[in-house]
């Protein structure tokens, strides 16, 4: 990456499993920006044929003046992606600065993109949890286009309780997300027992209202032999609703996904939060590339015993801590 906000000249040696962390106003997340910029540029078929669109659905970050480098030597934006298993592509765009859409001047190795259907970065295989989720209410939105077609549960994990209603009974993608205290592969049943993690006895109702074009979720709990009436997300733990969208793309996932979630530790216990963190390790560990923005010790902690307890490998896991030289105004 070149020239782009905080990320002067920098380059990420990339693994499975991600994560960015470091002081605030540091550059963490611009490496996911980045990512975010060329995936929405491409969906509004402007990637190869116009530019860079600097707002759109996964992030907006106003015009060039906004992204160029303070102290960039020239005026342009670059990013070299390369993947495994083809040669590496650079894009390079112009310096447009009162424009939100940031010019095309150069692509190479524009043939090795021109179909890239087995690209995560570009395909369907592909989902984003923004930081800002989606807290407890009465209902839900229902979107078939997002579920089905897409493939995802919103960016802010708006469709979560439309993916639960209609995908509960499936089997898990990866099986090692089957939960030790079940013997059941379903989707629903392992939900269940991944968010008692959280919140003992947790039980998850999702239950489409199609009068309404919704659909409500619900809260029990097991007590004994027992199961409680079903309470409002309201009136539970924001931070249950908070991570349901975080615990199911994990669930869903499957190998050759690309999984891009900010904060996922937000709101949670530091039990939790070293939960999450396992979580990803497991799906890193099974062919899901994962990137995570996150100021927590007790969600790196929780990668790290899984690293310990050899659920993944150590060389798949990659931590970025990123800071700036205040004595340089280039860094």
């Amino acid at each position: 990456i070149q020239r782009f906000k905080t990320l002067l000249d920098v380059a990420f040696p990339l693994a499975s499993l991600n994560l960015f962390a470091g002081l605030n106003g540091m550059g963490k997340s611009t490496l996911i920006q980045a990512l975010l910029l060329l995936r929405q540029s491409y969906e509004r078929n402007a990637l190869f044929n116009r530019g860079l669109l600097l707002k759109g659905e996964y992030v907006s970050l106003g015009t060039g003046q906004d992204v160029l480098s303070e102290g960039a030597e020239s005026n342009s934006l670059e990013f070299l992606l390369k993947w495994a298993d083809r040669e590496a592509v650079s894009f390079r765009f112009g310096y447009s600065p009162q424009s939100d859409l940031q010019p095309n001047v150069r692509i190479i190795g524009k043939p090795e993109i021109d179909v890239p259907g087995n690209m995560s970065l570009f395909n369907r295989n592909f989902q984003y949890l923004s930081a800002d989720r989606i807290g407890p209410r009465a209902s839900y939105e229902v979107s078939d286009y997002s579920i089905q077609d897409l493939n995802s549960l919103g960016n802010h994990g708006e469709y979560t309780a439309h993916f639960i209603a209609e995908n509960g009974s499936k089997p898990l993608p990866i099986p090692a997300f089957r939960h030790r205290r079940t013997e059941l592969f379903g989707l629903a049943e392992n939900l269940d027992k991944w968010m008692s993690e959280l919140s003992p006895g947790l039980r998850i109702h999702a239950v489409m209202q199609p009068q309404l074009n919704s659909v409500s979720l619900s809260y029990a709990y097991e007590q004994g032999r027992e199961v409680t009436a079903d309470f409002k997300p309201q009136n539970v733990g924001f931070g249950l609703t908070y991570v349901l969208p975080v615990v199911t793309a994990l669930l869903r996932s499957k190998a050759e996904d690309l999984l891009i979630i900010e904060n996922p530790e937000s709101h949670l216990h530091p039990a939790g939060q070293a939960l999450v963190g396992r979580m990803c390790a497991i799906a890193a560990a099974n062919g899901v590339q994962v990137f995570v923005e996150s100021h927590s010790d007790h969600f790196l902690n929780g990668i790290r015993v899984a690293v310990k307890q050899e659920v993944i490998k150590p060389e798949a896991v990659k931590l970025f801590f990123l800071e700036r030289d205040a004595t340089s105004p280039k860094h």
